[in-house]
């Protein structure tokens, strides 16, 4: 056992830093800001430099990340990001531009946002992309606002609802809700896809669309995937493809050949811009030509040999970020497509469906398979064996944890009780897989043999196991002076 991790080490008279004397006339602070904003008793901490650059540097290394340990976060795509594109959008070609410049001043940048535009929408069969769009739930904002105001154009106002498959994406009801439309669930078939007879009965003159994900939560391609899209067609509605997952079929298929009209794309999750930490992330948004005209403007356009931004959009949506997206995000991702090329995007989808498949192949023999096809990129198995020795999904993946690993997505998609959603992306070796592998086949027969060591997990981590109900509903964000590992 590690000693206490200690977080009060102020210690009065104690400084990081030597200021310089004050070169100006000093006047009293509370005739600069007034009284009211001024606080008599901070009471900050007082730290020597050395101390706090080594509190700060403990607590990162306490950090789980992609580039220490395994992390196989289904749905989220933790990929890893190569740190050639960090040099590339430090450059200061590019981290030093103003948003407020001239486009004549901006040409470089303003090409790399043109054929980024030409990239995504060649990959994914669109024929026109907006970089706006801050993140992937922003891109399903802004596509479903533009199947609204595809709809108003035609006066078509009666189309008030959107179906969503219960295999898509959590966030996609939410967003058809915010943009105002009813939200109708679609089951799923035996197999894992949209059940055909179950879509024909709830479509209608109503249904503005269908937010479906290719493939889906349960990492399953929808087989009858052009029958679901003319059906929604047929009935004068239009499909939004959930881009989340696109890092299965990159260089294998393309949305817009399957049928879709819009779809959003998450850099981060297939192009390897950095994810989560807060962000920021981006969700581009492709359309088909039909909906081009509803596009956030701007978009970049190419006159001639210049690049400029293009107002000139009277049906657009208008903004929906300011300025031109998360920019040091699109030169990331640019860089990646243009390092790989076709055959390398291809060649990453097959080694992400590869790895997947070949870790399944090992699991479903200690863990239930509610859907026993072949998987794409990420596979979702079920506790519901482990819950009869009194061990969740829950405990599972706590445990995970003393092994070194994230744990899994769980409890998600909800159709699967004792859900845990596994991507091993790509980018792993073949040892880091079967070591894995491993880990969970042990805490399978952990979980038969000692299942009270799975409900204590984790043992090695530099916090236990919280209540997390608890702290969610009541959080406790002040610090104590030690903390029990």
């Amino acid at each position: 056992m590690r000693e206490p991790l200690i977080f009060e080490i102020s210690r009065p008279g104690r400084h990081g830093v030597t200021l310089p004397d004050c070169d100006v006339p000093e006047k009293p602070i509370d005739e600069l800001l007034g009284g009211a904003p001024l606080r008599q008793e901070l009471n900050l901490p007082e730290v020597a430099q050395i101390d706090l650059m080594r509190h700060f540097v403990r607590l990162s290394q306490m950090n789980f990340s992609i580039d220490t340990n395994f992390y196989p976060l289904g749905s989220c795509t933790m990929k890893y990001n190569p740190k050639v594109h960090e040099d590339v959008a430090r450059y200061a070609g590019f981290a030093d531009l103003h948003p407020y410049q001239d486009d004549a001043q901006c040409q470089g940048a303003l090409r790399l946002m043109y054929e980024l535009q030409g990239y995504l929408a060649e990959i994914a069969g669109m024929d026109a992309v907006s970089l706006q769009p801050a993140a992937g739930a922003h891109g399903e904002l802004t596509g479903v606002l533009i199947i609204r105001a595809f709809h108003l154009s035609r006066e078509d106002r009666g189309r008030r609802r959107i179906l969503v498959p219960d295999s898509a994406h959590g966030t996609n009801p939410a967003t058809a809700a915010i943009c105002g439309f009813e939200v109708t669930s679609i089951d799923a078939s035996p197999t894992g896809g949209v059940d055909l007879e179950d879509l024909r009965a709830k479509l209608g003159p109503d249904v503005a669309g269908l937010m479906i994900t290719i493939p889906s939560t349960l990492g399953l391609f929808d087989e009858n995937i052009l029958e679901v899209t003319e059906l929604v067609h047929r009935a004068g509605g239009l499909v939004y493809c959930d881009g989340a997952n696109l890092n299965a079929v990159v260089g294998r298929a393309r949305f817009g050949d399957l049928g879709g009209d819009v779809m959003h794309f998450n850099l981060h999750k297939t192009f390897t811009t950095p994810h989560g930490g807060g962000g920021p992330g981006a969700g581009p948004v492709g359309v088909k030509a039909h909906l081009a005209p509803f596009l956030p403007a701007p978009l970049v356009a190419r006159r001639g040999d210049q690049y400029v931004l293009d107002y000139d959009r009277p049906l657009s949506i208008g903004r929906v970020r300011s300025f031109n997206g998360n920019f040091a995000m699109l030169v990331r991702a640019y860089t990646y497509i243009r390092m790989l090329g076709a055959d390398g995007l291809r060649q990453v989808s097959d080694d992400a469906v590869l790895n997947a498949n070949y870790v399944l192949s090992h699991l479903k023999r200690a863990y239930d398979l509610p859907y026993d096809r072949t998987c794409m990129h990420e596979f979702v198995l079920s506790a519901r064996a482990q819950k009869a020795h009194g061990v969740r999904a829950l405990d599972v993946a706590k445990r995970m944890m003393d092994y070194g690993y994230h744990p899994p997505t769980i409890y998600f998609p909800l159709v699967v009780d004792e859900a845990l959603m596994i991507e091993p992306t790509e980018t792993e070796s073949k040892e880091t897989l079967d070591a894995f592998v491993e880990a969970m086949l042990r805490i399978a027969d952990e979980a038969r043999e000692n299942p009270e060591l799975l409900r204590d997990a984790p043992h090695v981590t530099p916090v236990r196991r919280l209540d997390e109900v608890a702290a969610a509903r009541h959080p406790n964000i002040r610090y104590a002076t030690t903390v029990e590992r």
